[in-house]
């Protein structure tokens, strides 16, 4: 049964690459997790995180750096009002549904700046134990990957624009994985602006983690997303290149995208069984609520013209 587990691993792989499609790359992900366990758990754990990062900049060729500066500038402003706006409801809710006040928090960051990346930075900082960590991730990851299926959907049926949806996707879902795989369902300009907005977003871990270790007199090493820079910096190379490089660029691009197809998979095969039962219904519901205000909130500023 373990052979035929790998095997199908692999197959997984190569499906998920040649379709280059995240919903379905999640999906057999998800089902082969959740039917026959991860055969790579250490592989899956290590590699997702460094090919997401390398779709990112991959990813930076397809854009024009004006548009980059342009998402960049006003997703600035939009990302300090939702933050606030995500942690301070977060909170809330965890009092209202009674959650430990550990994974409350973990809960809340996470939906407020970019999922299981801000949780493991901030999880270390408040002395999470495994267990708390479990059911944060637990809570962020179910989330994350119901969005990847729903938000283009949602998107087509309020008739929303590109540079709409770019901007809710950006605001509004966990992962940048999903967030990039949302929008590059879309459309590749909902593409363009959902990536540089979240990434901006993404930029708030840093400030976050240490006012949390601040706030808990504690010193701690911030892991810092260097990868955005060079996500920018391939965006200044795409737009200041002769007309002659561009199949260069465009195959970068087509390398991108199968390569964040391939790293969707690897996310969805690493939700384990027991990381499903430890979401607990009272986090559950704390995620569910926060995650649906957030959305439904960005939803209305976005469509009736506050931001955009």
């Amino acid at each position: 049964m373990q052979q035929l587990t790998k095997a199908l691993f692999i197959c997984g792989i190569v499906v998920a690459g040649v379709l280059s499609s995240p919903p379905i790359a999640l999906a057999l992900g998800l089902a082969l997790a959740l039917a026959l366990g991860n055969p790579f758990p250490q592989f899956t754990q290590r590699w997702s995180k460094i090919l997401l990062q390398l779709s990112v900049v991959g990813l930076g060729f397809g854009m024009n750096l004006g548009e980059v500066l342009r998402a960049g500038r006003s997703g600035f402003l939009y990302t300090v009002i939702g933050i606030t706006f995500a942690v301070v409801c977060g909170l809330l809710l965890g009092r209202i549904f009674a959650v430990r006040q550990t994974p409350a928090v973990l809960i809340s960051v996470g939906t407020a700046i970019c999922g299981g990346s801000a949780i493991a930075a901030v999880g270390p900082v408040l002395d999470a134990n495994e267990d708390d960590m479990a059911v944060s991730l637990g809570t962020i990851f179910i989330l994350n990957a119901v969005a990847l299926f729903i938000f283009p959907a949602i998107g087509h049926a309020f008739a929303l624009t590109q540079k709409q949806f770019g901007l809710w996707a950006a605001l509004a879902i966990h992962d940048t994985s999903s967030v990039v795989g949302a929008a590059a369902k879309y459309g590749s300009l909902a593409l363009a602006i959902a990536t540089t907005v979240k990434l901006t977003r993404a930029l708030w871990i840093i400030p976050v983690a240490f006012a949390t270790a601040l706030f808990n007199q504690r010193k701690t090493n911030i892991p810092i997303p260097w990868f955005i820079a060079f996500f920018v910096l391939a965006a200044v190379v795409r737009s200041y290149s002769p007309v002659a490089a561009k199949p260069m660029f465009d195959g970068l691009l087509v390398a991108a995208k199968i390569g964040l197809a391939v790293t969707l998979f690897l996310i969805g095969s690493a939700l384990s069984r027991d990381a499903v039962k430890n979401v607990g219904v009272r986090p559950l519901a704390q995620g569910i609520v926060l995650w649906a205000t957030v959305a439904v909130a960005s939803m209305w500023l976005v469509r009736s013209g506050l931001i955009g």
